[in-house]
């Protein structure tokens, strides 16, 4: 019986497995969140698992910030093709200060930048596909208001400090093996192909992937030391006493 105890007492005490991805990264502690405001971002969404993740650099590798739960978003998985599908976009995305809004209907807005060359070059059409509050969507990604505070906070401070476009990579589920696997019979499985290697680069180097479009297709590239890219990527969060949001106005704002 002593045994019996002993065993059940060693499984207890030993570490939860979950069912998380290796690819999933815990967010930092809240007192380093506080220290990146201002530090180059990156953002991924997840549609199945209905995720957004914020990330922030730190060092010399983007670091998750938080994990939000998406509150709604329209059309199911496969990327969106046309005005009017009611679709959520899918693909790599690269957005300016020109893209924030913070005077949105609903509540704060990003506008993801679709339709991107790769869009372009399928002929897909639409406009103003949008991350925001709110909570309501017809295409796009919907977020509770507090949590569009905080993804908004850290996006308007990086490019305050110097970061020139964000990236924005949205994919219709985390990218694993096995994922794809079980959506195998999906018609839009040969587009899903080309965000992996995306995802994969992400996972292995912490550092968002470069992609270009090539002949109609996602291409991922090796990242270029730009003199433009080492500043966008080479600035950390300031000190508070020098944040310019104590005394200035919005960014440019998207009409």
């Amino acid at each position: 019986m002593s045994k019996i105890a002993l065993l059940f007492a060693m499984l207890f005490s030993m570490p939860m497995i979950t069912a998380c991805s290796a690819s999933e990264q815990v967010p930092e502690a809240p007192v380093v969140k506080q220290q990146l405001v201002g530090s180059p971002v990156y953002i991924q969404i997840f549609k199945e698992e209905r995720t957004l993740e914020l990330y922030a650099k730190m060092g010399n590798e983007f670091r998750l910030v938080n994990s939000f739960r998406i509150c709604n978003f329209s059309g199911g998985l496969g990327p969106k093709r046309r005005e009017g599908d009611f679709k959520s976009p899918e693909g790599f995305y690269s957005v300016d200060a020109r893209h924030l809004k913070p005077d949105s209907k609903y509540y704060r807005a990003i506008n993801i930048g679709f339709p991107n060359d790769y869009d372009k070059s399928q002929g897909y059409s639409g406009a103003y596909l949008m991350i925001h509050g709110e909570c309501k969507s017809i295409g796009c990604y919907a977020m509770t208001n507090t949590y569009m505070d905080e993804i908004y906070r850290y996006v308007e401070a990086a490019f305050a400090y110097g970061q020139n476009r964000i990236d924005i990579s949205i994919y219709p589920f985390r990218m694993t093996e096995q994922n794809l696997k079980r959506h195998r019979t999906s018609s839009d499985i040969a587009f899903w192909n080309q965000l992996k290697p995306g995802y994969d680069y992400f996972v292995k180097n912490h550092q968002p992937p470069v992609v270009s479009v090539s002949n109609g297709q996602y291409v991922l590239g090796q990242p270029v030391m730009s003199s433009n890219q080492m500043t966008q990527y080479a600035s950390t969060a300031p000190a508070a006493s020098t944040n310019p949001f104590a005394q200035t106005k919005p960014l440019t704002e998207v009409k």
